[in-house]
């Protein structure tokens, strides 16, 4: 019975990976339940391998981050950024397309760290700027400049070389799945894409979207409960957080179900609009002068400082090492890296989703720059405002500083200062939900392709499968609450995130080797000397010029 002729259970049972649909879910149930049987063991365990992985590939995170970042900065101005992703026309503008890629990529996270993460900086400099006093004036430039470094290119970097090799290959070449393992079809070969090691990334590529993106919507979802709680008086139980969370799982599961076009891509544009119409809020009623002032020197600061940046170690605890630095460095930068990483297959496969059609330039553009450029005035006006007002004793986050309220009320602090402060909430929350929808659909319709052998439009079953999945582990983050339980989610997703970093690097690799070969190198000839000389030319080529051998005009 074909695809079409039977039922939805029959579609459903049809277009299944087995391995990877099994494993996957698996691998991500049993997870959820050994934290029911017994927290306290899944904790330390990873905890104990976190630290581990941190000591062990710190600097290859940080690395490969930075190479990553290079390579697409040169896609870009390079003459491969012309090559095109596919033979047909781009399926949508390039604001949907835009508003989609943003979206779904990351946004959920911009709005949650917009209002706070500075304020952390500004409490405590990173160690690569020694010289700067926490809570100081010269702090506040520092601590914007950080947060622009951690949620501008970077960040973004490591979704965009996913997106772009996963299309590229199976757009280009014959016979090749829109799949994550698709994207190093050169390093293991076309034939090889239902082998084992394609089903390991796949398998993992499951389990580190459902981690990744689960700590990032448990985050999302505490900052609603939290702002009904602190405007309203309306405190949520479990009982009640179960309810929001159905509820958002409802909404996001509803817009899967309705696809990329009528779904997805109608919230996105509405998310970026609300996103624009609150930061440019944010912009006239704060501090304008000084948040102009304020962007211009951290957005020039990220620019000169960005290399060290990138690459600060503190060099761990060898030798004559900053230990202390390491640490810092491992809380955040890391921390940053490796949980893009774990949403890098998810984010990837969506990116390739949608860029059909369209050239390599126009992909890691939007990608890394446009991107860029609607985050970048976001923190600086949204952070740069509560770094202002904390500073200035407009409004006090002490409490979050310290550690004695969550981050997540942070956005309720600032906008309570405002003029008509509810209405500024109000948006706020409204503008949390719609990122928390939009990440969450266009993640689960990633895992379902993941797990449909690459299927860009799976059934209705398996997309309401695996949104029940990602809205229970969602909910299962912000009922175990406290500290511990969402640091050890956190943990997970670098634990899920440092393999993807290799992945992304051979992705690279992978890329670089194809474009080379197939559009011509642009750095080295095909047969290149590096050392001495080629004997070969000279008997073909013998030199003409001064000091050659002469020719006779004698026959």
């Amino acid at each position: 019975m074909s695809t079409d002729e039977g039922g939805p259970v029959d579609r459903f049972l049809e277009e299944i990976d087995p391995t990877v649909f099994l494993f996957g879910a698996l691998l991500t149930v049993g997870v959820i339940a050994a934290f029911f049987v017994s927290p306290g063991t899944v904790e330390s365990g990873i905890s104990s391998l976190n630290d581990q992985l941190l000591g062990a590939f710190n600097w290859a995170l940080l690395l490969i981050v930075f190479l990553i970042v290079v390579f697409l900065l040169f896609l870009i101005v390079g003459p491969w950024g012309s090559i095109r992703l596919g033979d047909e026309s781009p399926e949508y503008s390039f604001l949907s397309f835009f508003a989609m890629l943003y979206s779904a990529g990351f946004a959920a996270g911009v709005v949650f760290w917009g209002p706070t993460e500075a304020l952390f900086y500004y409490d405590s400099p990173s160690p690569l700027f020694g010289g700067v006093e926490g809570g100081s004036a010269e702090a506040m430039s520092v601590a914007i400049q950080q947060t622009l470094f951690h949620w501008a290119l970077p960040q973004l970097a490591v979704f965009t070389i996913m997106g772009i090799a996963i299309g590229y290959f199976a757009y280009n070449y014959d016979n090749v799945p829109l799949r994550v393992s698709s994207a190093l079809t050169p390093i293991i070969g076309a034939e090889n894409l239902d082998g084992p090691v394609a089903k390991v990334v796949d398998v993992l590529a499951v389990f580190a979207t459902i981690g990744g993106v689960a700590t990032s919507l448990g985050f999302i979802g505490s900052q609603f409960v939290t702002g009904l709680d602190y405007q309203w008086g309306i405190s949520m139980g479990n009982v009640g957080i179960l309810l929001v969370v159905t509820m958002m799982t409802l909404l996001f599961t509803t817009s899967m179900v309705l696809g990329v076009d009528r779904g997805i891509r109608r919230l996105s544009n509405f998310n970026m609009v609300l996103f624009v119409v609150l930061m440019v809020a944010t912009f006239v009623v704060g501090p304008t002068l000084f948040l102009i002032l304020l962007g211009t020197q951290a957005f020039g600061g990220m620019v000169a400082d960005f290399v060290s940046m990138s690459l600060f170690t503190g060099a761990g605890a060898f030798g004559a090492g900053n230990a202390e630095a390491t640490e810092w460095m491992n809380s955040w930068t890391v921390f940053y890296w490796a949980w893009a990483l774990s949403w890098s297959p998810f984010a990837g496969l969506f990116i390739a989703r949608i860029s059909r059609g369209r050239t390599v330039r126009e992909v890691a553009f939007t990608g890394i720059v446009a991107t860029s450029a609607a985050t970048i005035p976001w923190f600086t006006f949204v952070g740069g405002t509560s770094v202002w007002a904390h500073h200035n004793g407009v409004a006090d986050f002490g409490a979050v500083i310290a550690g004695e309220q969550g981050a997540e009320v942070s956005g309720f602090i600032l906008f309570e200062a405002f003029p008509m402060g509810t209405v500024f909430m109000l948006a706020f929350m409204v503008l949390v939900t719609t990122f928390f929808v939009t990440s969450a659909d266009s993640s689960t319709l990633a895992v379902s392709m993941m797990t449909t052998g690459g299927k860009a439009r799976p059934s209705t079953i398996n997309r309401i499968f695996w949104g029940v999945v990602l809205g229970m582990t969602a909910a299962i983050l912000m009922i175990l609450g406290g500290t511990g339980s969402a640091n050890t989610l956190q943990q997970a997703a670098i634990i899920t995130g440092t393999p993807f970093a290799f992945v992304c690097f051979l992705a690279m690799l992978a890329l670089i080797r194809d474009f080379g070969s197939e559009y011509g190198r642009v750095l080295l000839q095909d047969e290149t000397v590096l050392v001495g000389s080629s004997a070969g030319t000279d008997a073909e080529s013998p030199p003409t010029g001064p000091g050659g051998p002469v020719e006779s005009d004698d026959d």
